[in-house]
């Protein structure tokens, strides 16, 4: 006696759709990408039916939208872009695929793939390169901060570094020197520095108090 192909359990009462990829990306400047395939696969024991749906239908063809897939094997549909032209670079379509069991009208799971048209895969590879380098950088200055550092004890001070006490001395300096408008002074007027200019030198040396403080 044959066995029953037993119905596969469902998650919240759905069924989990497998289809990859799950992004679709169309380049107005490759034909060859104006052409994308979407796998189904059934890892289940039973038949399922599939439909494909997409919310803008005048832009693409979709070959076989309807059809089965019979238990642990796998469909590929073809979606043909129809439509390349700048006023749809950067919006984002999406297809459904709904599968029902066979013989049977109810929805047993979907799955949305996004779609988008783009202008060029050149652009969008340096973006993509772009993006990466950022983001290995990033991981990198985590990495770092988060490793421990080992103190370096031929290199050690317990005092402030020569630059800094080099920066203290010269605003120090800056602070001596006379403001712009005071005539009655024998030091040369190219040295005469202005208000903000002494609020700068002010502003740095309050820093390096700071900072020398601290060590």
């Amino acid at each position: 006696m044959q066995q029953q192909k037993r119905m596969p359990e469902l998650v919240d009462g759905k069924l989990p759709v497998f289809v990859f990829p799950t992004e679709v990306i169309f380049y107005a400047d490759d034909q060859s990408t104006h052409k994308q395939v979407l796998t189904l696969y059934n890892p289940y024991e039973i038949v399922l039916k599939f439909k494909v749906l997409c919310t803008t239908r005048t832009k693409y063809n979709v070959v076989d939208a309807t059809g089965a897939v019979k238990p642990n094997c796998s469909v590929d549909i073809v979606v043909r872009h129809k439509d390349v032209r700048a006023s749809h670079f950067g919006v984002i379509d999406k297809f459904r695929v709904e599968v029902f069991e066979k013989c049977q009208r109810k929805i047993l799971g979907r799955k949305d793939v996004i779609a988008m048209l783009l202008p060029s895969a050149k652009e969008q590879q340096q973006k993509d390169e772009e993006e990466k380098r950022i983001k290995e950088h990033l991981a990198e200055s985590v990495f770092f901060e988060q490793t421990p550092c080992q103190p370096d004890i031929r290199n050690s001070s317990s005092g402030p570094s020569v630059l800094m006490v080099f920066l203290g001395m010269v605003c120090i300096a800056a602070l001596m020197m006379p403001t712009m408008g005071e005539m009655e002074s024998m030091v040369p007027l190219y040295l005469h520095l202005s208000v903000n200019q002494k609020l700068v030198a002010a502003y740095v040396l309050g820093l390096i108090t700071m900072v020398v403080l601290r060590s």
